[in-house]
């Protein structure tokens, strides 16, 4: 018997519990092809309070997944983002985004929203400036759709990324995020069950990344008493680098702060391996030309979507992939053990931005998600395929 025929039968005996699980859809819609909304019924859940919880994260497009999906995974929690222009298109109460989490929420979820503020290459608004009073006008038209709804209020996406070098340096990058901050305090009522964040900090692996405007973020954070805490991305080119955000920050925030890690991944690892060749097994397998590099065989499978056991056959003889797909688990398990995780997203299914003008330079996202919507065909029973590795990870990890 083959190394491939054996992997064939670990994983008929792993996927048959997750088609069960998928088989109790009742018609919903395929990840990608529709909308979550409230069509669907979701099924209540109990989500249990925000300590060391890993929950699913669409980021801001609840189309890649259903609460069908949400169901096979075992979550609880759910994230996503709101960019806050999009305030500006119309009524924020139909935008995809706040409808989603409000559903999430009636149906028991515990829920996260990150307000997004994505100016670069502008600079950010000045505290008291006619573009500030906009910005704030905005949130004055979310703030009362999501304050006492949604759990978690993240005030930010990725603020480092989403600002210039020289508002990092000026002072304007801490004054536009602390004033959105005292606006958003001033609207919440005392009592109200959302809790407030800052978030979320990027590449704090990198020392390039850890300058005085980051250090003056985390002083914010642990000196003002309504806000719970800071938000991390550790998306990490090694999979050791999640400790580097984690002896970053835990000093400086203080013992009654916590810290959120909505996004989290191997992404910048995977991206290093795009060029490598795939493995003689999946070549000869699949009849794949021997030089044939792994960026091809994803936009290959993007274009024609493979079957399940091929998609599955490709990322397990790929030892980049295989030799970490435990992340997920030993991640969470660094996060947990630090006693002050409240929150951890994961990614729940591809994007059509993932998976668009796939190239050797695409961050590939969609390696990361735990049902692969775009790379491979839907299961018999019409849900989206489960990525191998991450979804049973995902499901063991709900047992805390």
């Amino acid at each position: 018997m083959t190394r491939l025929s054996r992997r064939r039968l670990l994983r008929l005996s792993t996927m048959a519990g997750a088609a069960a699980l998928g088989a109790t859809a009742c018609g919903s819609p395929v990840s990608g092809q529709a909308p979550v909304s409230s069509q669907q019924s979701p099924s209540r859940v109990t989500a249990p309070p925000p300590d060391g919880v890993l929950g699913a994260n669409f980021n801001g497009d609840p189309h890649v997944m259903t609460f069908d999906e949400l169901t096979t995974a075992g979550a609880t929690w759910l994230r996503g983002f709101l960019p806050t222009p999009k305030a500006d298109d119309g009524d924020p109460a139909a935008d995809p985004t706040i409808s989603t989490l409000l559903q999430a929420s009636g149906q028991g979820y515990g829920t996260v929203l990150s307000l997004k503020f994505p100016y670069a290459p502008k600079p950010l608004p000045r505290p008291g400036s006619a573009a500030m009073n906009a910005e704030l006008a905005r949130l004055d038209k979310v703030l009362p759709l999501v304050l006492d709804k949604v759990d978690i209020l993240v005030i930010g996406n990725e603020p480092f990324i989403e600002s210039t070098r020289d508002d990092w340096h000026n002072g304007a990058l801490n004054a536009f995020y602390e004033a959105v901050a005292d606006h958003v305090i001033k609207n919440r009522s005392a009592h109200s069950k959302t809790s407030i964040y800052m978030g979320a900090l990027n590449h704090l692996d990198n020392p390039a990344w850890r300058v005085a405007a980051t250090e003056r973020w985390l002083t914010h954070v642990r000196t003002t008493p309504e806000i719970a805490g800071t938000d991390i991305h550790p998306h990490l080119a090694d999979p050791n680098g999640g400790s580097d955000y984690l002896d970053y920050i835990l000093p400086k925030l203080g013992p009654d702060k916590k810290f959120l890690a909505t996004e989290f991944s191997l992404v910048l690892f995977w991206q290093k391996h795009l060029t490598a060749r795939v493995s003689a097994e999946y070549a000869n397998t699949y009849h794949v030309a021997p030089g044939t590099q792994v960026w091809q065989v994803i936009k290959d499978a993007l274009a024609k979507p493979f079957p399940q056991q091929q998609w599955d056959d490709f990322l397990r003889t790929s030892p980049w992939f295989e030799h970490n797909k435990n992340f997920l688990t030993e991640q969470t398990r660094k996060f947990r053990a630090t006693g002050k995780l409240a929150f951890a997203g994961y990614g729940v299914g591809q994007d059509t931005a993932m998976s668009s003008g796939f190239g050797p330079d695409k961050t590939p996202w969609l390696l990361n998600s735990l049902f692969a919507t775009h790379t491979v065909q839907p299961l018999p029973n019409g849900t989206a395929a489960p990525n191998y590795a991450w979804l049973p990870e995902f499901q063991a990890l709900q047992q805390k």
